[in-house]
């Protein structure tokens, strides 16, 4: 990694020390800034990918971190959360509530714990790359150290 980070790398490989998560962050030269790019980057099937999606949940953020292969269904979201409405948060949200810009959120590192669900699908694989903070940047980690991690709540994100 490069001796100078990002502020939000910074505060993410701080968040990741502190969780004991010993993947290394990857920084490319190119912005990454959708899982297709992401997974052409690594060699990894886009599904690998975990998006780190905020959602404007009845006013409050909500995390969905789903497979890049999957489609948010944010009714399913809605009933599964009970929540009156769940829709795409705008970029100024997203930054508010993570510190980060849309194309680089981590699922890690926010000024404040967010409420945060985490696509089943991405139990399907081993390895499980999710952005640092930046959109030049990834992590590898699993599935089962994202919902460690985040205190996440494993669901489907899709019908």
């Amino acid at each position: 990694m490069p001796e100078k980070l990002h502020p939000n790398i910074e505060k993410v490989a701080a968040a990741l020390r502190g969780h004991d998560v010993t993947g290394e962050i990857v920084v490319f030269a190119e912005a990454t800034p959708t899982a297709a790019t992401a997974a052409a980057q690594l060699g990894c099937e886009v599904g690998a990918i975990a998006n780190s999606l905020i959602f404007d949940a009845d006013g409050e953020p909500l995390l969905v971190l789903t497979s890049g292969a999957h489609r948010v269904d944010t009714a399913l979201i809605a009933e599964t959360i009970g929540a009156a409405k769940v829709r795409r948060a705008n970029p100024d949200f997203v930054r508010a509530a993570t510190g980060q810009a849309i194309g680089g959120v981590a699922p890690l590192g926010h000024p404040a714990p967010i409420r945060t669900l985490v696509d089943v699908w991405l139990d399907k694989h081993e390895v499980v790359w999710a952005a640092a903070g930046h959109p030049h940047t990834v992590f590898p980690t699993s599935f089962s150290e994202l919902v460690r991690v985040t205190g996440g709540s494993p669901v489907e994100v899709e019908r």
